[in-house]
């Protein structure tokens, strides 16, 4: 059973590579991009899906209660916007919680500066998101991302590019990569939407040793058990919130609320609270649903091999 990772995802297989191995295999349950296996050759659906030392995962977009697998086993989380109307400081601060929570390494990546009138104002809104995050501006062609970037893709390593369509993530790949194997198309130019080029998530392995992971934009990302990288996100508002006068305080109109002389004061903006309480609520809903449909899921499956084991008993004349 020799040690094998999974490169991409196809509807109906995996890609698996591994010292000599290179081919593909039936489905395996709950088994993403970036995951590492133990490959029975003999029967791959038995394969062993080792201990993951990062998961990044979703509730699926839709109104189903189901939980979506991104990927594992990653060490960097470049989540990419461009300098345009794809910014947006919500989306970001949701990518920066799922990395938080899954204890990845996040960096804001900043494309297309060069085309704003006034690129600084994009950085400084990226800053403000989180004292423990990076901020990168960057020209996407060219060597400027293997420069800019080398300090996370280093060899042994695996990066991940996540974000928006058309924001840069398969043209930063390439430039990482120093060729075209990704193709790539123009945003546009109306209201800077992008189109999928990307249809799948896929590991590129670099010259220098470090694995890529190009992602498909995500136009819906909704949190679930991911209350630990919220509070990491939003540090300043969950240290206030230890100061207010009432443990249960909702942050609305609670007298000897901290967070709300905060705001009052200028030291908070209304809008990150705003945010902050949405998240909050998104990500508990969510986490109790995907609970509720797991414990039923478990139910259901209690009554069915009940219901098998009693005809077998009376098959036997029991």
């Amino acid at each position: 059973m020799p040690p094998v990772r999974i490169v991409e995802v196809h509807f109906n297989r995996l890609h698996v590579v591994g010292d000599g191995i290179d081919e593909t295999i039936p489905p395996l349950p709950d088994a993403t991009v970036g995951d590492w296996l133990l490959l029975d050759r003999a029967h791959p659906q038995s394969s062993r899906i080792l201990e993951r030392k990062s998961l990044i995962r979703r509730r699926a977009p839709g109104t189903g209660r189901q939980l979506q697998l991104i990927a594992a086993n990653i060490d960097t989380m470049f989540v990419v916007s461009s300098c345009n109307q794809d910014f947006n400081i919500a989306r970001l601060e949701r990518y920066i919680a799922l990395a938080f929570d899954a204890e990845i390494t996040p960096v804001i990546v900043l494309t297309k500066a060069d085309l704003a009138a006034n690129p600084q104002a994009y950085v400084d809104d990226a800053q403000a998101i989180s004292d423990l995050v990076a901020v990168i501006t960057l020209d996407a062609r060219g060597g400027e991302p293997r420069e800019r970037l080398a300090d996370w893709c280093k060899p042994g390593k695996t990066v991940a590019f996540l974000g928006s369509s058309g924001v840069g993530k398969s043209t930063l790949t390439n430039a990482l990569a120093d060729t075209r194997p990704i193709k790539t198309q123009p945003i546009r130019e109306d209201d800077a939407k992008g189109r999928h080029t990307t249809t799948r998530r896929q590991m590129y392995l670099m010259p220098g040793g470090c694995l890529v992971l190009d992602t498909p934009g995500m136009r819906e990302l909704q949190l679930t058990d991911a209350a630990v990288g919220i509070d990491d996100v939003f540090a300043d508002l969950q240290g206030l919130s230890t100061q207010c006068r009432f443990n249960d305080c909702q942050h609305f109109a609670e007298p000897g609320c901290a967070v709300l002389k905060a705001i009052e004061s200028g030291d908070i903006d209304a809008a990150r609270l705003d945010r902050w309480r949405k998240l909050k609520a998104e990500e508990a809903f969510n986490s109790s649903s995907l609970a509720e449909r797991r414990s039923r899921d478990k139910a259901f499956g209690k009554m069915v091999r009940y219901v098998k084991r009693t005809k077998g008993l009376k098959g036997l004349g029991r």
